[in-house]
């Protein structure tokens, strides 16, 4: 465990930098190349609809393969796609260079929660995703600051950089030891799985914060840059907001294990609903800042609980982790996806206020549904 928890946390801080490091540069390029918020949306959606299409098959690699040869291709394919992107210079290539890069990244992420869960004890399962958690926090903590740099140094020298650490990763990855699966599982158990209230649940708890931050994703950032914050300004607030988020994950982990994981998603409900509730409205762009700032804590709380729900729920049917943080790609891609591009798009025909809105009803109805059904006892 001690050598796997770095490991897995370096594997996800470097997947998340460059997801992350979009967020201060999509003004540029929705300025620049004549986006607009439906056009950003798509560029922002283009990585997580990658990450769906990834999804299955990661998890048929890590069931049958193991999980190092899945994190290899995903390091590998994630290093190639990063390079690209950084010398893009039109809008599909931007597109599809994320889009490759999302469907790499499934690949690293099964493989590397499988392999962190496969070698922890049931009763620091909470404690070691929101360790592992914090690690990815870092990394979308950093993306903006690397995208301010890119503002200013040039994409194609500093994401050529986050490519030669995803390689070194894998050299990292290839020295470490790893078991192999002794039963490859059929494909057919996990479709099974949905057959099971537990999973369903728990998947429900990580497309909500997708469908959150993919809408605060695209939102934030142009909002913030029409009050007057420029690219670095963008970059502090997500700076900040994910160190605040970082150090929430390693409290609620240990919260999950301890009073049970449903415990800390209710007080994130409760929380997403009020901050969503506001973010509309501020016209000072601190104020904006210390909304977005609160409304990513109340996001990230969820999932670390969620997943550890779906770990015990997987544990308890026998189906290979792989398949289990393959669900859970498969959860957050098309969360992601349509946070970005139906936030964004809603957004520009209506007003900002119309999505918020609506995932703050959706998050009430969450929370009414939980009460309702006494998920909380």
């Amino acid at each position: 465990m001690r050598r796997i928890l770095p490991l897995v946390g370096a594997i996800v801080l470097v997947d998340t930098l460059f997801f992350a490091a979009l967020t201060p540069l999509l003004p540029h390029y929705a300025h620049e190349l004549g986006l607009g918020k439906a056009g950003a949306g798509l560029l922002a959606a283009a990585y997580p609809l990658g990450a769906l299409c990834g999804s299955i098959p990661s998890g048929i690699v890590a069931a049958r393969l193991g999980v190092k040869p899945t994190v290899l291709v995903g390091l590998s394919v994630v290093a190639l796609t990063t390079a690209l992107f950084g010398i893009a210079e039109t809008a599909w290539q931007l597109d599809l260079a994320r889009f490759c890069q999302g469907l790499a990244s499934a690949f690293s992420w099964t493989g590397a929660l499988a392999w962190l869960v496969a070698a922890s004890p049931a009763r620091r399962r909470g404690a070691l995703i929101g360790q592992a958690f914090a690690f990815a926090v870092v990394g979308a903590l950093l993306g903006p600051v690397l995208g301010g740099i890119a503002s200013l140094a040039g994409t194609g020298w500093t994401f050529g950089a986050v490519a030669a650490a995803s390689l070194a990763l894998a050299g990292w990855a290839a020295a470490t030891p790893a078991a192999r699966p002794e039963a490859p599982q059929p494909v057919r158990a996990l479709f099974d799985a949905f057959d099971d209230r537990r999973v369903l649940l728990s998947v429900w708890f990580v497309v909500l914060p997708a469908l959150l931050f993919g809408t605060l994703g695209v939102l934030g950032p142009l909002r913030l840059s029409q009050l007057g914050f420029g690219a670095v300004g963008i970059g502090a607030v997500w700076l900040i907001t994910g160190a605040l988020e970082a150090g929430n994950n390693v409290g609620v982990g240990r919260a999950a294990d301890r009073y049970g994981p449903l415990a800390p998603i209710g007080v994130a409900l409760v929380a997403t609903v009020v901050t969503t509730l506001l973010l509309p409205w501020p016209d000072n762009p601190y104020v904006l800042a210390v909304l977005i700032g609160l409304a990513g804590i109340a996001f990230g709380t969820f999932y670390t609980p969620g997943m550890t729900l779906l770990t015990h729920a997987a544990e308890e049917r026998g189906l290979d982790y792989g398949y289990a943080f393959a669900l859970v790609n498969l959860a957050w891609a098309p969360g992601q996806s349509a946070g970005s591009a139906v936030g964004g798009a809603l957004a520009q025909a209506t007003t900002d206020a119309v999505p918020y809105l609506a995932l703050s009803g959706i998050a009430l109805l969450t929370l009414a549904g939980l009460w309702r059904s006494r998920s909380f006892s």
